[in-house]
Parts: structure tokens; C-alpha cells; sequence
């Protein structure tokens, strides 16, 4: 079980791997094995802060050196270099009700990258072939806050998955169900309801 004093422990030490790795056991984010692209200074520190939010410890000192660590890594196009991470950044810039230019940087990079299909490519870059479990993720992450559903076409990457669901690896259906949970009761009856009828 992951403490205040354990992360701040490990990271005032410098151990962000071993960080991320206590951190992302037993989470979800564990499935999606994107520990490349998370187990990076921003990931860690983006983990940390969530984790922090769920224990309601977001007065502690160590969470605004996070904080400003993952504002710190936001670069100029807005992302914080992958989609993952970026997904997980902006979650953790959320928590807690956040707002600010940062969090509107990261939305409008995610929207933009967002193909017509309504799923995002597997590199940020919207040439490249989307990817399911690139697009999952940044659903479970977000897909239940109302500032990503409205800044990006929430409704469409449902519907991708919807339409493609029984196509979908055994990973990638298993994530699906997990954010069909985290997203469903927002699918209103204009726009969704029948998303999650099956």
C-alpha cells in the first residue's frame, strides 16, 4: 500500500523507478504495459499526484514538487510527449478540480491529434495508424472528466469501439470493458445511450 511518507521517501531518493513500479501495482494502468512511455519523470510524478489525490493528500509538500514537476514537463506543441503520458499528466492535473492553461494545452493537443476514425494514432502524429490501446487508455484516464469529453470528439471514439469491439485483441477488449464502466453513465440519450447496450 503505497503511503504519503513512502512516496515522498522515494521520491526525495531519486528512485522513480521503483516508484512507478509501486505505484502502477495493482492499477489498472498496469494492464496497458506502457511502462516505456510511463516510467518516465512526468509519468512517475503524474502517478504520484493521483495516488496522493486518492488519499486525499493533496496538502503535503511532495505534491506540489510533483506538481510543478509535470507542469515543468509539459512541451511547447502541449503534450507531454507520448499520448500516454500526456493522458496521465492531465489526469493528474485534473484531480482536485485543476484548471489552468496547461491542462486546456494538453486537451487541445489530444483533440488535434485525434483521427476522423475518432481514436488517436499510435505516435503523436496523425499520419499514423491509430491505435486501440493508445486511444483505451487515454479514455480510461480521462473519459470520465467532462473538460476531455467536451474538447475532444468523446462520442466518436465510443462509437469506434462499439463498432469494433469483437475485432479487439484480448487486452484491448478487456481495457474496453473497463472504460465502457469509467464512461458508459455519460453516454446520454442524444449522443450514446445505445453505446453500451451489448
Amino acid at each position: 500500500m503505497m503511503t504519503v511518507r513512502h512516496i515522498e521517501r522515494l521520491w526525495n531518493s531519486k528512485s522513480y523507478q521503483r516508484l512507478f513500479a509501486d505505484l502502477v501495482a495493482a492499477r489498472p494502468e498496469a494492464t496497458f504495459a506502457f511502462d516505456r512511455e510511463l516510467a518516465t519523470l512526468p509519468g512517475v510524478s503524474a502517478l504520484a499526484i493521483i495516488r496522493l489525490d486518492e488519499l486525499s493528500q493533496s496538502h503535503v509538500p511532495v505534491y506540489t514538487r510533483l506538481v510543478r514537476t509535470v507542469l515543468a514537463s509539459q512541451r511547447e506543441d502541449g503534450g507531454w510527449g507520448d499520448l500516454a503520458t500526456t493522458a496521465l499528466c492531465l489526469r493528474a492535473l485534473l484531480c482536485g478540480n485543476g484548471d489552468g492553461v496547461a491542462i486546456e494545452r494538453g486537451l487541445a493537443w489530444l483533440a488535434d491529434l485525434q483521427k476522423d476514425e475518432g481514436i488517436w494514432p499510435s505516435a503523436p502524429l496523425r499520419r499514423m495508424p491509430e491505435d486501440p490501446l493508445v486511444s483505451l487508455f487515454i479514455l480510461f484516464e480521462l473519459g470520465d472528466n467532462p473538460r476531455f469529453r467536451h474538447a475532444v470528439r468523446f462520442y466518436d471514439a465510443l462509437t469506434w469501439f462499439q463498432r469494433y469491439c469483437s475485432e479487439l485483441q484480448r487486452p484491448a477488449h478487456a481495457m474496453w470493458d473497463r472504460v465502457k464502466l469509467r464512461c458508459g453513465h455519460w453516454a446520454d440519450a442524444g449522443k450514446g445511450a445505445s453505446l453500451f447496450a451489448a
